[in-house]
């Protein structure tokens, strides 16, 4: 049932929100989903696993995922912000602390698909309610901090694996799950205690000043809505194929095909996540600026280079930049997502019409880490699969350009109703 706080929110609590929103996508992406690609190797060896079947545990998760998305709206109806990304999160905790028990290929790829439907319960709610919290100009600020969650996610496992591997041996991968199941669980905790539908009132860090409430204006046409949220879920397709290739797979191919060491491998994948915290704040505090179109295209320009740099046979030092490249620009479209989302359609509706892109979102990622994987079975190597993600980045470049203006209604929409039926 939707949470009801007995006493008045503090003046500034949309911060909170964001803090514990940060820490949310910490758990339910940055160990539950990132941290994955980290693991991959020491499990593939330890299980004796094909490029192949790597990709498809992958598959598995997005697969989850994408079901979360279907379901995410009702659920938040039924049971209220604060309840359903808690329980998410303990659904992410408990299949992790089970995958550490694994002994066969098919019991990680159920389990992982029950990591993948707890990430997705968690994420798109969690993101929608951060809209709901912040006025149209400092929206993409708001859900840029909270994305950022997952590269603190990829810098603990980028220095949590390689060690509890060197230490625990050839069944450390065990011990991983096992340590980050907990930490999910105890993150759920912590979302119990602090998350809150907004007021039914206007957002509480608006510090504009008002004289008189303007009047209701009319809704956006419906065409421009549907046109905005198709193109929307069009350009997030892309990127759930591109950045699910390159997170999946970018430590295997350093450890199997440029003979890195994982501990090595693990520092660049650190440094992923360092650079990532700059991502959704940045980027989204760009698009506010410039508008969410050309942050769109700004950010995928950035992550084409990525995926071209580390497609070519180049020196080490093109892998540093690709992983900068990536790693600045990690969070960017999520943040600016559900940003656009809000502008077009509102905050009352962002939930339904996040949801719709990111089943878009969720068809991407199924696909691309099971194409990624079959094609380096075939060739031998990675590169095809990154060079595939460089074009297909490119073609999210021109997709973005049809992003048609917001609709002043949708932005004037008055903010802070909880979807989920009310505090």
């Amino acid at each position: 049932m939707p949470e009801s706080p007995r006493r008045p929110l503090p003046a500034g609590y949309g911060w909170v929100i964001v803090a514990t929103g940060t820490l949310t996508i910490l758990a339910c992406l940055g160990l539950g989903r990132f941290a994955l690609g980290m693991i991959l190797p020491s499990m593939g060896s330890g299980l004796g696993l094909s490029y192949g079947e790597l990709g498809t545990i992958g598959t598995a998760n997005f697969i989850g995922y994408l079901a979360a998305v279907l379901v995410a709206r009702p659920l938040a109806a039924r049971l209220g912000w604060r309840l359903l990304i808690s329980i998410a999160l303990l659904v992410v905790g408990a299949s992790m602390l089970l995958m550490s028990r694994a002994a066969t290929y098919g019991a990680l790829i159920v389990l992982y698909c029950v990591t993948g439907f707890g990430s997705g319960a968690a994420n798109v709610p969690m993101m929608a309610l951060v809209a709901q919290w912040f006025e149209p100009a400092r929206r993409g600020r708001a859900a840029g901090f909270v994305a950022i969650g997952s590269g603190f996610g990829i810098i603990a496992s980028g220095r949590l694996v390689p060690y509890v591997n060197r230490v625990v041996g050839a069944e450390g991968w065990r011990t991983n799950w096992l340590v980050l199941g907990l930490c999910v669980g105890a993150v759920a905790v912590i979302a119990l205690a602090l998350l809150r539908s907004p007021p039914e009132r206007a957002p509480v860090q608006s510090t504009r000043a008002t004289s008189a409430p303007s009047a209701p204006r009319p809704p956006a046409p419906e065409r421009s809505r549907n046109v905005a949220v198709y193109v929307l879920g069009a350009v997030y397709a892309i990127f759930g194929y591109t950045y699910a290739i390159y997170v999946t797979f970018v430590v295997t191919m350093l450890v199997r095909e440029r003979g890195f060491s994982e501990a090595l491998a693990g520092r660049f994948w650190s440094w992923v996540g360092l650079l990532s915290l700059v991502s959704g704040p940045v980027f989204g505090s760009l698009s506010d600026r410039i508008g969410r179109r050309w942050g769109l295209a700004v950010v995928f320009a950035v992550q084409a280079a990525a995926y071209a740099l580390v497609a070519a046979k180049l020196p080490v030092l093109f892998l540093y930049l690709s992983i900068g490249f990536f790693g600045v620009a990690a969070w960017s479209i999520p943040t600016i997502m559900i940003a656009a989302v809000s502008d077009h359609v509102g905050p009352e509706r962002a939930l339904g019409a996040f949801g719709v892109i990111t089943f878009f979102f969720g068809i991407g990622q199924v696909a691309g880490p099971a194409m990624a994987g079959i094609l380096a079975d075939r060739t031998g190597s990675f590169s095809s699969s990154f060079a595939m993600a460089a074009a297909l980045a490119g073609v999210a470049i021109a997709v973005s350009a049809l992003l048609p203006a917001p609709h002043r209604a949708a932005v004037a929409t008055v903010e802070g109703r909880s979807l989920a039926g009310g505090r």
